[in-house]
């Protein structure tokens, strides 16, 4: 073989292992990304549920406290500016 022929093939051997290492690595990393975004979504979901379980707990109290209470909206109580 000549020296141009082995260089030729020395050259292409390299690019080619670049080239798999390369896209190798972008799958990789590819996958890691998409794997985060499950892990945050499920993180989401979780947040979700548990806020949604505060809010059943607090519909819950109010009722509660609404049976035992009189509750006033604030208007016309006769409270406000008689004074004097």
């Amino acid at each position: 073989m000549s020296r141009a022929s082995k260089l030729t093939l020395a050259g292409t051997s390299v690019a080619t292992v670049a080239t798999v290492f390369f896209v190798h690595y972008g799958q990789q990393s590819e996958k890691a990304a998409m794997h985060a975004g499950v892990v945050r979504d499920m993180e989401q979901q979780r947040v979700k549920r548990e806020r949604q379980a505060d809010f059943e707990m607090q519909k819950e109290l109010e009722s509660e406290y609404k049976k035992v209470q009189t509750v006033h909206d604030g208007e016309g109580d006769g409270k406000a500016g008689a004074g004097g």
